[in-house]
């Protein structure tokens, strides 16, 4: 076999495959992926990083999402982000900022408050170090909506209702059907904006909206009673017998797990505290996942076609979890590249390491399988 046709056939085995339901990526792996982007946003101010992570963010979403309904909510979650921009500079001009400031742009009418409201303001002085610290501050946030919305728009809601433990089985049917309200919703608008068009009639403006408004509302209702329907034929809501002594075991360690979690993940994201945080983490982790176990036993259902973790999964969730670590690595390293001074106000500059290491966030753009039809997409879910 001659060099040419051995690369020949190396070449197909590395490209990723197109998508069934067989190798579809699991969506904890995408919430893995995206929460990993998230963590990292949440450790940097740089906002050339922040961009960097949302253009990654953004290239995976166009490489690898399907035709689906919920995989069109990315724009929104963008449009939410600049809002967000928008709202911390407006609250930084009118309720003033801590930044102190050598370079005054305009000062706003100052209304005088009485003596209790010491410390706050409206109006006065509106410096450049305050807007751009602001804008620090918005885009950090923004970015953090944007990678949610990265995984609301790759991730399957019906697969990751079943990769759920038990115990949560009842709350995350709640939580899948708020998740895809919105989405269907946006899809259902676009229908009767198109039939409207078409029959000639405006698709703007308040008397449009009040005659969409209904039928959307209808048909999200039909929908919620459908689903309903189906889960109570399907025996929804049956639970087995347990013991009381488990009962209380299980909210002990549940209850106790998820208060760890909240203060390990706080001692990890603050700027001091990062020693207790991950014993805490790590800890709580532990406990809540025993307190899932044992929950599960309430529940009694079977999982059709169960979600199975390959090679390609763990490489999408290992790439988030990987950017994660490298920023949280950086920012006890070298704090001063992550998070660039405002006063006094200079240009931000791009550390070379931690860029690198969010590129690495690109990866299931190459691992994860190919989304195929628009035919096929609903068959997957």
């Amino acid at each position: 076999m001659t060099r040419s046709t051995g690369a020949a056939r190396l070449r197909p085995a590395l490209r990723a495959p197109e998508a069934t339901r067989g190798n579809a990526l699991p969506a904890g792996a995408w919430w893995l992926w995206a929460l990993g982007l998230a963590t990292a946003a949440s450790r940097t101010t740089n906002p050339l990083l922040l961009g960097l992570l949302v253009g990654v963010a953004g290239y995976v979403v166009a490489a690898r999402r399907t035709d689906a309904p919920w995989a069109r909510s990315y724009g929104a979650f963008i449009r939410i982000g600049l809002f967000v921009i928008a709202v911390r500079l407006v609250f930084s001009v009118f309720l003033g900022s801590p930044v102190p400031g050598t370079h005054p742009l305009f000062t706003l009418p100052e209304v005088p408050l009485p003596d209790w409201a010491q410390g706050v303001r409206i109006g006065g002085l509106v410096t450049a170090e305050q807007l751009v610290f602001a804008l620090y501050d918005g885009a950090k946030l923004a970015t953090l909506l944007i990678c949610i919305g990265a995984a609301n728009s790759l991730a399957n809601p019906a697969r990751l209702l079943k990769s759920l433990p038990g115990a949560l089985y009842e709350v995350g049917v709640a939580v899948v059907v708020a998740m895809t309200f919105a989405p269907n919703m946006v899809a259902d608008v676009a229908r009767l904006r198109t039939a409207r068009r078409l029959r000639g009639r405006p698709t703007g403006g308040i008397g449009a909206v009040l005659q969409i408004g209904l039928p959307v509302l209808e048909g999200a209702l039909e929908r919620s009673v459908a689903v309903a329907a189906s889960m109570d034929a399907r025996g929804y809501g049956r639970t087995a017998q347990v013991p009381p002594a488990v009962r209380r075991t299980t909210h002990v360690l549940t209850l106790g797990g998820l208060l760890g979690v909240c203060a390990g993940t706080y001692g990890l994201l603050a700027a001091q505290g990062a020693v207790h945080g991950l014993p805490l983490l790590l800890v709580g982790l532990a406990a809540a996942m025993a307190g899932l176990g044992l929950g599960g036993r309430r529940s009694v259902r079977t999982r059709y076609r169960p979600d199975r973790w390959g090679v390609r999964a763990w490489l999408v969730a290992a790439s988030g979890v990987a950017v994660a670590a490298a920023m949280i690595w950086a920012g006890a390293a070298d704090p001063d590249a992550l998070r660039p001074g405002v006063v006094p106000l200079t240009a931000p500059v791009l550390p070379l390491w931690p860029a690198a290491a969010v590129l690495v966030g690109l990866l299931p753009a190459a691992v994860a399988p190919v989304p195929s039809s628009p035919s096929d997409s609903k068959e997957l879910a």
